[in-house]
């Protein structure tokens, strides 16, 4: 029977009013972000310069030459140097009307990164809604999830903000086992697909939780011999891996070339009992300083919030003792038993290979080699919790009690202001680059040593401007043609410098006197030596821009 006009356009009208809502939210949660959308960001953190060059290379390549999406502009002449790291697909299409109306990275990223927040609410009200029964309690368990401590401390990586995917799959599963088909099925692999190109570790947690819940509902509601139930389910594998797949395409390719994560990787970065405590909320800030004046070792930061913690409780014990006055849209047992069991099992596994179940899925998962930190699975901790206090909240009447538990949330959770960080400085000279023949730069002072590596995110921050291959580079993998050359390059200028950048044929050169700092005098003295070899193209306080007319 098809919807009548006047409910589709009543819950298209729902639909904007929510949507507004949740925009408005994660601009105030935020703030002062949207009020300097392309002038504010992390740009202390090179992670977070990182994600600002990303965000802004996949907006606008995306539109001018998508062919070319993966061969981005660092680490000249490697190929496809997008899939060294988070490609962060979603985020850069988020992106792109930014782009498009500023030609700012910051912008694109800021928009994104606002965005995020926004979906992963309404993804999570949505699912909170859908076992619950009430929108405004499910409003609650929305905010407990989406402005939970873990996304504030990473507001440098972009794509691990990029959440809503996971309640939006679990949601369109949900909707399968109630009544399977094949549009249902389809709809299972859009929000799995989505959620992969947002955020490969979100990908992965989320294909793990819906194949659980698949084997779950398989079993406790003997599905295992219906056919419409397993053809919808084949659908949304299908669907989802023709959409991930020729994104996936490069990684399995760098895969082949031997970048893999090992288990001592993921022993660094699993989670402890003290990650648990750790949140950098105003409210919660008591703790953290108590934490570090005992020396905890906290790692990732994991604390899900009083009011998480309480309600979650209240809800898996309401679900336990499922009281039969009380007429529930779901079966309480069956949510507790789903859910109850994918906090315990992510709960383990956030500890890493030392509690032992992350070892196994690492040997039984492929995609696991990809990844290198355990604790982000207590991410979905807090996405259980925040489930159950939704159903918690569901068995007291009354708008205004939700309202109110909202509101403390909001006020447990906040960080606002948030101490986000001006644009880095751009010289003038790089408009006279961007308006040179195209061909690789490289910018000094070239940092050599593994440890400063993250440094030459500057100079990808910078090349938005411009958007030249460039000799310099930053992401999770590490060319090993780059390392060497670093140690060499550091040295500039000298010949064998110069050597290196003939052979990667070289054309244009930044030298940032303000980088090198008290050496400056010294690096000018050395390129006495070199200037026939240059042509000066710009010149300021803060840098040099030359072109290469000949190699010594």
């Amino acid at each position: 029977m098809e919807a009548r006009p006047d409910t589709i356009a009543a819950r298209a009208r729902g639909a904007a009013i929510a949507c507004g809502l949740a925009l408005v939210l994660a601009v105030l949660m935020t703030w002062p972000l949207a009020s300097g959308l392309g002038r504010l960001g992390r740009t202390t953190n090179m992670d977070g310069l990182y994600g600002i060059w990303n965000v802004g290379w996949v907006s606008r390549t995306i539109v001018t030459d998508p062919g070319s999406l993966f061969d981005a502009n660092i680490f000249y002449p490697h190929r496809n140097t997008l899939a060294y790291s988070e490609a962060n697909i979603v985020a850069g299409v988020i992106g792109i009307p930014a782009w498009l109306l500023t030609g700012n990275a910051y912008a694109a990223h800021n928009t994104a990164l606002l965005l995020a927040f926004a979906s992963t609410l309404i993804g999570m009200w949505l699912l909170a809604r859908y076992l619950s029964g009430r929108s405004d309690t499910a409003a609650v368990a929305a905010v407990l999830f989406a402005f939970c401590p873990y996304f504030y401390s990473h507001s440098a990586h972009i794509q691990l903000l990029m959440a809503g995917g996971m309640p939006l799959s679990m949601l369109a599963l949900h909707r399968l086992v109630d009544a399977p088909s094949l549009p249902r099925g389809a709809a299972l692999g859009a929000a799995l697909a989505a959620q992969a190109l947002a955020c490969a570790y979100y990908g992965i947690f989320a294909g793990l939780m819906v194949g659980y819940s698949v084997l779950f509902f398989a079993i406790r509601r003997r599905l295992w011999r219906a056919r419409g139930f397993w053809i919808a389910v084949a659908v949304g594998a299908v669907v989802a891996g023709l959409i991930v797949f020729p994104f996936l395409l490069p990684y399995l390719e760098l895969q082949e070339g031997g970048f893999v994560r090992s288990l001592d990787d993921a022993r660094r970065y699993s989670a402890t009992w003290q990650s648990y405590l750790a949140s950098p909320s105003h409210l919660h800030r008591p703790i953290l300083v108590l934490a570090r004046q005992l020396g905890w070792r906290i790692g990732e930061v994991l604390f899900p919030g009083v009011l998480a913690i309480v309600l979650g409780i209240v809800g898996i014990a309401l679900c336990w003792r499922r009281d039969p006055a009380v007429v529930a849209p779901r079966d309480d047992r069956e949510t507790l038993q789903l859910y109850g069991s994918l906090g315990v099992l992510t709960l383990w596994a956030s500890f890493g290979p030392p509690a032992g179940l992350y070892t196994v899925l690492y040997r039984v998962v492929p995609l696991f080699t990809f990844l290198r930190a355990p604790s982000r699975f207590g991410l979905l901790v807090v996405f259980v919790l925040s489930i159950f206090a939704a159903v918690a909240l569901a068995r007291i009447r009354g708008r205004s009690v939700a309202t109110a538990f909202a509101i403390v949330a909001i006020a447990e959770l906040n960080v606002v202001p948030f101490p986000w960080e001006r644009a880095l400085p751009v010289s003038t000279n790089y408009r006279v680059l961007a308006s040179m023949p195209r061909a690789p730069v490289v910018e000094f002072p070239f940092y050599g040593e593994r440890i400063a590596f993250p440094l030459h995110a500057q100079y990808m921050v910078l090349s938005t401007t411009h958007w030249m291959p460039m000799v310099n580079g930053y992401s999770d993998y590490i060319p090993q043609d780059f390392r060497e050359a670093a140690f060499v390059l550091d040295s500039f200028p000298s010949t064998d410098t110069f050597k290196i950048l003939e052979k990667r044929r070289v054309r244009y050169v930044g030298i940032h006197w303000d980088m090198y700092g008290p050496r400056a005098e010294e690096i000018r003295t050395k390129l006495k030596d070199f200037t026939p070899y240059l042509r000066l193209l710009a010149n300021d306080d803060r840098m040099s821009l030359y072109e290469i007319v000949s190699f010594p």
